[in-house]
């Protein structure tokens, strides 16, 4: 029953889950990228930043969760990806790392680059996070400047399994710009998610205002952007797989079979976007309604969710090459050892546990809202 192709399943099934969760938690760079625009005195802001800033730590830890996974399960995308566009992904976690300096540093005595400069820093990390997070995932439909050499492992002089095809290493994918309409696309999300979670969290009726109208701004352009992709990415070759001899092919409309072919994660898909539509839709038009984000936020774990098991699952290429098909890679020739896989599943069976100790760590955190009276007199504020 538990054969090498099931752990391989599902292992893709929870790297794509982190991945829905960890744009779901984007929220906090979505909140952070509307800083100076909510705000417009100095206590709003601190109101806006110390509602972030008591959630920051859980989506720098499940990016940090989602990478270790990825890493384990399928290290050869890990060392392809991670070690050829590493100019992308460093740029990522640059971002992340001005993000934890900000929330630690902006209320230090005596910090010389002083408060305001801490804060564009956030601001900064709320634009380019879910920005350039939102491309690397593009790579996954739209293939990548790489090459797979497994002979080269015997090589003395250079035992490099993968090579990236050129001196840009990863910011090649600003030139395709189906990459960067969903780097929009998912910015604008956690400009939403973030609007919505500030409406949950903070009562301060003048800057409910703010929150609801900021909603509509953000709506359009997630809107246009995340249709655009998800109509070209349903009509544009795909990238299959010949289970018999895993021989990589472009094949019409893969995409788009792929969720015909698999009924329940289309299902899924559709429940997801609902669930944003639903939460966005009633937050803007029923004042006094806060509850958005738990609804938007499902909504984003479960498209997210569909969109990379449509990318890996049903004979798929989850990270094709663009410039040798056949170093595409699959499920199938980049997972770890079956020995490995079993060990960890074991492992992953104690996920649940985490899941509620955040749970339970989240509602303690917001058992009373965020109000500027309880601001001055917190002992930890940022």
């Amino acid at each position: 029953m538990f054969t090498y192709e099931f752990f391989q399943a599902y292992w893709w099934f929870i790297v794509s889950l982190l991945a829905g969760i960890l744009v779901f938690l984007m929220f906090v760079q979505g909140g952070n990228s509307l800083l100076f625009k909510l705000a417009p005195d100095e206590e709003g802001r601190r109101l806006l930043i110390n509602s972030t800033g008591r959630k920051w730590e859980f989506t720098f830890t499940t990016l940090v969760t989602f990478g270790g996974a990825f890493f384990a399960s399928f290290p050869l995308f890990y060392s392809t990806s991670f070690g050829g566009a590493y100019w992308l992904w460093m740029l990522i976690l640059l971002s992340f790392v001005l993000q934890a300096v900000s929330y630690e540093f902006q209320g230090k005595m005596g910090n010389l680059l002083g408060k305001r400069t801490y804060r564009v820093f956030l601001v900064l990390n709320g634009f380019l996070g879910p920005f350039l997070l939102g491309m690397a995932v593009a790579t996954f439909f739209n293939g990548a400047n790489f090459m797979v050499e497994k002979d080269m492992m015997s090589s003395l002089s250079m035992p490099v399994i993968s090579r990236w095809g050129n001196a840009a290493h990863g910011l090649d994918a600003f030139l395709d710009p189906w990459n960067i309409v969903l780097g929009f696309a998912v910015l604008f999300l956690a400009r939403l998610l973030g609007g919505m979670y500030f409406i949950n969290n903070i009562d301060d009726a003048p800057m409910q205002g703010r929150f609801r109208h900021q909603l509509v701004v953000d709506a359009v352009p997630f809107l246009l952007f995340f249709l655009a992709f998800v109509i070209r990415t349903l009509v544009k070759d795909g990238f299959a797989v010949n289970p018999e001899n895993g021989t990589v092919y472009l094949e019409a409309g893969k995409y788009w079979h792929n969720f015909i072919q698999m009924p329940v994660v289309a299902l899924v898909f559709v429940a997801g976007v609902a669930g944003v539509l639903f939460g966005l839709g009633k937050s803007i038009f029923c004042a006094g309604y806060r509850k958005g984000i738990w609804f938007a936020g499902a909504g984003t774990v479960l498209t997210v969710l569909a969109l990379l098991l449509c990318a890996g699952y049903n004979n798929t290429a989850y990270y094709p090459s663009n410039l040798d098909l056949q170093s595409s890679l699959t499920l199938a020739n980049s997972c770890s050892s079956f020995f490995t896989l079993k060990v960890m599943s074991v492992v992953s069976l104690l996920v649940p546990f985490v899941f509620a100790y955040i749970f339970h760590a989240w509602r303690a955190i917001d058992r009373k809202k965020l109000n500027r009276e309880e601001l001055r007199e917190g002992e930890h504020a940022y």
